[in-house]
């Protein structure tokens, strides 16, 4: 899981920080969509997500990931449930373990055995309340998006991640203290892989962890830029489905997580998904006509088993790209 590789690559784009959107002005909708044009990835701040209620998740997630690891395998599955190591079913792996859980149920279907929390069912009510309130959230996010845009109805975005029968995933990260970091180094070249780079598949993800450090976003001159923690607020990722809808406009950026040799980093992330016969394509309000269409149209059923097919960093928009027409044909 070592690789060389340097911790932070100085950026040739004139990059200067993370972008911060603040959501409760709406003029910011300016910001964000140049957010999502330039990087794929934006920061938000003064949101309504209640800090207490974070709190009492990250509490909980950090109570369940001190368990023992012969514990935790109990609630071990797939697609959903508890894993170490390997990451999805195509031979890729990091430093991390996680739970995996669907987002669009009560968390009931999601038995913990008996004893092995402390206190299930104030797991279950966190989950249950956080995921309303960042969907919540993610749903006014895509409406600013839309507005930017210019796009008409505003709950064209939003719409597709506010079903009941929407394909959301809530996912919970931990990244151990990592003993094979040598903290010697001083040319930045060891370094470990808690997750590997990719983009990810559904429409955006929301990104919240602890003050500790990891996560890089991929610039577009292929430079990775480290992305400083902030417990307090929340990290938005332009994912592959968003970038066919807005026919490449918006970036679904690449990115992943470095492992710390000291501290331990939790992270919670809500990918928020549409429903599995959803049609996606590029819109046709973006576009003047069908020839400027970059993607073919795909089902989100039809996109989902793809990427679980493929490896973290492959193209996995590739297989659905429109191939150019030669002149000559």
């Amino acid at each position: 899981m070592t690789v060389s590789s340097k911790l932070v690559e100085v950026p040739k784009s004139g990059f200067s920080s993370i972008p911060v959107i603040d959501i409760s002005d709406p003029e910011s909708k300016h910001d964000m969509e140049k957010a999502c044009e330039d990087f794929g990835f934006f920061k938000v701040i003064n949101h309504s997500v209640s800090s207490e209620l974070v709190s009492v998740l990250d509490h909980e997630a950090v109570e369940f990931f001190s368990l023992p690891t012969s514990q935790k395998t109990q609630v071990a599955g797939y697609p959903f449930g508890y894993g170490k190591r390997a990451i999805g079913r195509s031979g890729d792996v990091g430093w991390v373990e996680y739970l995996l859980m669907n987002a669009n149920l009560d968390f009931g279907s999601h038995p913990f055995p008996p004893g092995l929390l402390q206190n299930p069912e104030t797991f279950r009510n966190a989950l249950l309340e956080y995921t309303k309130s960042v969907r919540k959230m993610t749903c006014d996010v895509l409406e600013m998006m839309t507005d930017g845009l210019g796009i008409k109805p505003r709950n064209t975005h939003s719409k597709l991640v506010s079903g009941e029968n929407t394909d959301s995933i809530f996912r919970l990260n931990h990244y151990p203290p990592c003993p094979l970091i040598n903290n010697n180094n001083t040319n930045g070249s060891n370094i470990v892989i808690g997750f590997g780079e990719h983009t990810d598949p559904q429409i955006i993800s929301v990104l919240r962890s602890n003050n500790t450090c990891g996560l890089q976003i991929n610039l577009s001159d292929g430079s990775w830029i480290s992305v400083p923690s902030d417990p307090s607020s929340f990290f938005f990722n332009v994912s592959d489905s968003l970038q066919v809808l807005t026919n490449g406009r918006f970036k679904s950026v690449k990115h992943r997580v470095l492992a710390n040799s000291r501290k331990s980093r939790v992270s919670m992330i809500y990918f928020a998904g549409p429903s599995l016969t959803q049609r996606i394509a590029p819109l046709t309000c973006l576009i003047d006509n069908e020839d400027e269409s970059l993607y073919e149209e795909f089902t989100w059923s039809e996109y989902k088993n793809s990427t679980y097919n493929s490896r973290l960093s492959d193209n996995r928009l590739q297989p659905f790209e429109k191939k150019a027409v030669s002149l000559n044909d």
